[in-house]
C-alpha cells in the first residue's frame, strides 16, 4: 500500500536560524507520529539551513530533503554538493528535476537521472519532478513531455530501487502562480504517470510508488486533491513556509 508524503520545498528562502524556528514549530504540532494518520513529512531545505533542519527534527516524525545535489561524487565542481555530504549531515531526501531547475539551470533528462542513480547509491530518496508547460498543456502535449520526462529520469533505476523514489508531478503553468490544475485534471495527469510506471516495471511496483501533486496545494484545496485515486500526496511550495499552514496540508492527507 502507498504512503501519503506531504513534502514542503521552501526554494531559497529561510536561513538556517528561521529554519530552525519553523521547524520547532511544525514539529510541535506533529510530534506524535499517532497523530498524523499514517501520513509521512518532508521539509526540503536551502543547503545553509540543512545542518540546523535536521538537528531540529530529531525525534521527530519529519524528514530533511535537499532541494538539489551534483551527481559527482567528488572532484571539482566549485558549489556544488555530493549526495555523500548530504548523506553524512543526516538529510534523507532529495528533490530533483524541478522545474526551476530545468528551466533556469538547464537541466536535461539526462543530468536528471544521473542525479537520481548517484542519490540511490549513496543511500538517499530522490522526489523526481516532472511537469509540463502552459504551452504544452494547450497544444496537447501534456502526457508526452511528461512521460518523457519520467522514463528519462528513471533510466536505469531497477524496480528494487523503486520503493525509494517518490514521483512528483508539478504543471509549471501551477508553481507559485495560484491557479492550480482541478481535482480532475490533476487526477487525469497521475492516472497517466502511474500507467507509464507500470509500463516500465509492472502493475505491483507502479501501485506502490507515491506520486505527488505540486502546483499550489493549500489547505483549502488539498483535501480534494488528495482524495483522487492516484494522488499520494503534495509537493508544496509557498504553503510550507508557514507551520500552521503547511500543518493545514499535512492533516487534509489523514
Amino acid at each position: 500500500m502507498r504512503k501519503t508524503i506531504i513534502a514542503g520545498n521552501w526554494k531559497m528562502n529561510k536561513t538556517h536560524k528561521e529554519a530552525a524556528n519553523t521547524l520547532k514549530n511544525l514539529a510541535e504540532l506533529v510530534i506524535d507520529k499517532e497523530n498524523l494518520g499514517g501520513v509521512e513529512v518532508i521539509i526540503g531545505a536551502p543547503f545553509t539551513a540543512l545542518e540546523s533542519a535536521v538537528r531540529a527534527t530529531e525525534n521527530t516524525p519529519i524528514a530533511i530533503a535537499a532541494e538539489n545535489m551534483n551527481a559527482n561524487e567528488s572532484g571539482a565542481f566549485t558549489g556544488e554538493i555530493s549526495a555523500t555530504m548530504l548523506k553524512e549531515l543526516g538529510v534523507e531526501y532529495v528533490i530533483l528535476g524541478h522545474s526551476e531547475r530545468r528551466a533556469m539551470y538547464g537541466e536535461t533528462d539526462a543530468i536528471v537521472n544521473a542525479k537520481v542513480l548517484a542519490a540511490l547509491k549513496a543511500g538517499l530518496k530522490p522526489i523526481l519532478c516532472i511537469g509540463e508547460q502552459l504551452e504544452d498543456r494547450e497544444s496537447g502535449k501534456t502526457n508526452e513531455v511528461n512521460g518523457t520526462q519520467l522514463k528519462g529520469g528513471l533510466v536505469g533505476v531497477t524496480a528494487e530501487d523503486m520503493a525509494n523514489v517518490i514521483v512528483a508531478y508539478e504543471p509549471v503553468w501551477a508553481i507559485g502562480t495560484g491557479v492550480t490544475a482541478t481535482p480532475e485534471m490533476a487526477e487525469e495527469t497521475h492516472a497517466f504517470v502511474r500507467s507509464v510506471l507500470v509500463e516500465l516495471y509492472g502493475n505491483d511496483v507502479a501501485e506502490d510508488v507515491t506520486v505527488q501533486y505540486g502546483g499550489s496545494m493549500k489547505p483549502g484545496n488539498a483535501k480534494e486533491l488528495l482524495a483522487q485515486k492516484n494522488i499520494d500526496g503534495g509537493l508544496v511550495g509557498g504553503a510550507a513556509l508557514d507551520a500552521e499552514v503547511f500543518y493545514g496540508i499535512i492533516a487534509a492527507g489523514k
